[in-house]
């Protein structure tokens, strides 16, 4: 490829045709693989992407491709984004291999690739359409909240499913670990789970109920429930901490989820204890 080809190559750019609304707003705690965690959430298509004919024949489908982007990759502890570290990174260390162990950056699914794109298979549980817009409702997806979506294709299982195929360094799912709660961690869970189910969806900044739509990202965002211990667990069970933190029982971790920050603890090999849940302060 010549040189001005190249260049216009690296010049395009895919729209984003809706956004994923999901509990997980941070990186950290978020499965990573697609279908690890039956995490349900929302992809809120955007006009005129929206319309109800595109999407016509879906719902026959039980699991839906997505392309989407890591929005995330240099955004750091301020919020801002370091666009000092945006090089191409030829290796990388997975996870997987202990986080020493380095491999090509295209031999992995690394989120640090140089067009910054994801592509995950998830359930379609169902599609809505309210008010006028289109919603997604999906489980299993690896993404975090505000994920920038760029295609959706229907999961075709007897070409996309390769039975006899070979997965490398990764023949396997995970091993998962143990999640314990202390008693006070408990408490903290249900108090806040009583005090958000008794708040009404209003706009903050005018007082005004919120449309149905709004309300219905919220639960997702953000109003605690009961069964979201459950999913809490689940995350925590595939270990989010770094590789080289596997044996660390003196650090506390904190995973943000939907409106509370969960501290979590090793105290034994793959034995991890919730210590903590408090609510966010916005």
């Amino acid at each position: 490829m010549s040189s001005e080809n190249a260049s216009q190559s690296d010049g395009y750019h895919a729209p984003i045709i809706g956004y994923h609304r999901a509990p997980l707003t941070q990186k950290f705690g978020a499965p990573r693989q697609p279908n690890l965690v039956a995490l349900t959430s929302i992809i809120e298509m955007l006009a005129p992407y929206d319309d109800p004919a595109a999407f016509i024949g879906m719902e026959a489908f039980s699991h839906i491709w997505i392309s989407w982007h890591f929005h995330h990759n240099y955004i750091n502890k301020n919020n801002s984004r370091d666009k000092t570290d945006t090089r191409f990174r030829p290796q990388v260390r997975p996870p997987r291999l202990g986080g020493n162990q380095k491999i090509g950056v295209f031999a992995s699914r690394s989120m640090y690739r140089p067009s910054a794109l994801g592509l995950s298979v998830v359930k379609l549980e169902r599609i809505e359409f309210v008010e006028g817009r289109v919603l997604l409702v999906i489980s299993g997806a690896d993404m975090i909240d505000a994920t920038p979506i760029i295609d959706i294709k229907p999961y075709v299982a007897y070409s996309d499913a390769i039975v006899h195929a070979e997965s490398g360094f990764a023949p396997s799912a995970p091993i998962l670990s143990e999640v314990m709660t202390t008693e006070s961690a408990h408490e903290q869970f249900m108090g806040l789970v009583n005090i958000e189910q008794n708040k009404q969806f209003t706009d903050n900044a005018t007082g005004a109920e919120l449309d149905t739509v709004a309300a219905h990202i919220h639960q997702i965002q953000n109003q605690l429930l009961v069964s979201d211990m459950d999913a809490i667990k689940a995350l925590i069970a595939q270990d989010p901490r770094p590789a080289y933190r596997r044996d660390d029982t003196k650090t506390a971790f904190v995973m943000r989820y939907k409106s509370v920050d969960v501290t979590f603890r090793l105290i034994e090999s793959k034995h991890l204890q919730i210590t903590d849940v408090v609510e966010v302060s916005i």
